[in-house]
């Protein structure tokens, strides 16, 4: 409880909510709470609870500062169920930028090995004096390793309040936009013209990011709104301690700008740099109630996602590509519902479509729009390896409608596809799809490892 009808958790425990009941501790009473937003990449979610009844007489948590290493921390949660609440203790054993399982982003958090187990999720942990220094979200599991748990601290959940309050809405962590490289090599430094032991290069820069129109290939960043980075890529944080550069970025807001001290062959210069949330060409969830689907003919396309990921270990490789543009979506052929206008493509599943009738894909949106507008006598489908599907467009037209009602599916398009298609490069505009390098990430530790596994909690 965090005052004004409000009440904090995970984002995960309510990802895909139709409906969320609270109650507090003593009491056999639920009351109907509403989501009011969902920050994936910070894995928390904000709540309101209208009932006067809930409120009466609770006292709101009080926020505290960032604990220092060996502080004493208390987790209260409902691990593995039950009813009655649980009481874990511990230490603060580590305070980093840490990667969120959930969202497979990176902000700082706090390592404690207090235990924590599903059901602490959304938990709060407080300090000796009482204060709320964060909510435990994420445990990792190791047979080399115990005991440890992470808490989203006060200042990442701060973060996210204030996100709110400016915006009405949660418009998430900006980036920079920028894949970076260590300068702790002397000879590199040398040849990138860095006479100071300091910065990181600049190796890649997200098409869609404003840091595509400002900076280059081979910059070199020495400092961040005048603080000096590193060459190891840390930054000055509290008395003795340094903490990795991508924490500074986090403290700002969608929108905000941020001046960086670059060396560009040699010469220093400083550039302002706008800071946005990251486009993810395959993102990692699904905004709104149900995936974007388009059946056509009994084709079942949708544009690829994480859980689409997840679930099928379809096209890994595409998993950390970059958008070039924004809207670009990858879109898949999921699977066909048997029809004889599709005899012989029965067994497709899980491709990727790359062209329909000549015309590049850029996400299923124009898909939808190309189809609409055809006029030619086939609907060709170009796919991955150079697979071709042709159907006859009349025909195809004619058995949608049977094919939605012997599948017992209402539409053969999503709510979203219903809306007017609008193009933001131009339909003729060529369009070059590679799933390029890997991002730039320093651990991948929601997937399976050699160490372990981390799991939200």
């Amino acid at each position: 409880m965090i005052g004004d009808g409000k009440l904090l958790t995970n984002a995960h425990c309510v990802e895909h909510d139709t409906q969320v009941k609270v109650k507090r501790r003593g009491d056999d009473t639920k009351y109907v709470a509403k989501v009011l937003a969902r920050g994936v990449d910070c894995d928390i979610a904000l709540l309101s609870v209208e009932s006067k009844e809930f409120w009466e007489g609770a006292e709101p948590l009080n926020f505290g500062h960032l604990p220092r290493l060996q502080e004493a921390v208390t987790v209260v949660g409902y691990p593995l169920g039950g009813d009655t609440i649980s009481v874990t203790k511990g230490v603060v054993s580590r305070l980093e930028v840490t990667s969120y399982a959930h969202g497979s982003s990176d902000l700082l958090g706090i390592q404690i090995d207090a235990a924590i187990n599903p059901g602490n999720s959304g938990g709060p942990a407080f300090n000796d004096q009482g204060e709320c220094i964060g909510v435990a979200f994420q445990v990792y599991r190791s047979k080399e390793a115990e005991n440890i748990g992470y808490v989203i601290p006060t200042t990442v959940v701060s973060h996210f309040l204030n996100d709110y309050e400016r915006h009405g809405k949660y418009t998430g962590f900006p980036c920079l936009g920028v894949l970076l490289q260590k300068l702790e090599n002397p000879a590199l430094r040398a040849c990138l013209k860095v006479q100071s032991n300091e910065g990181v290069l600049v190796r890649r820069i997200e098409p869609t990011s404003d840091a595509h129109s400002v900076l280059k290939e081979g910059d070199v960043i020495v400092s961040f709104d005048d603080v000096r980075v590193g060459c190891e890529g840390t930054v000055p944080f509290r008395t003795n301690e340094r903490i990795a550069f991508r924490y500074l970025i986090s403290q700002k807001f969608a929108g905000d700008v941020a001046e960086l001290g670059i060396i560009r062959a040699g010469n220093f210069m400083k550039v302002q740099v706008a800071l946005n949330p990251r486009v993810h060409l395959v993102p990692y969830h699904i905004d709104g109630d149900q995936p974007s689907y388009l059946i056509i003919a009994g084709f079942v396309f949708t544009p690829l996602s994480e859980p689409l990921i997840e679930y099928l270990k379809l096209l890994a490789k595409a998993h950390y590509s970059l958008a070039k543009f924004k809207g670009e979506q990858i879109v898949v052929l999921s699977q066909v519902l048997a029809n004889e206008v599709n005899i012989g493509y029965e067994d497709m599943s899980n491709q990727q479509v790359l062209k329909f009738n000549g015309t590049r894909i850029k996400n299923i949106r124009h898909l939808a729009h190309l189809v609409d507008s055809c006029k030619d006598k086939y609907l060709v489908f170009e796919f991955e390896d150079n697979y071709v599907a042709v159907l006859e467009r009349e025909t195809a037209s004619a058995a949608s409608s049977s094919i939605l009602k012997g599948y017992g599916i209402p539409s053969e398009r999503s709510s979203d596809l219903l809306e007017p298609y609008v193009d933001s490069l131009g339909d003729n505009q060529a369009i070059d799809q590679d799933f390029g390098e890997p991002s730039f990430k320093f651990a991948n530790w929601h997937r399976c490892t050699p160490l372990g596994i981390v799991t939200v909690s």
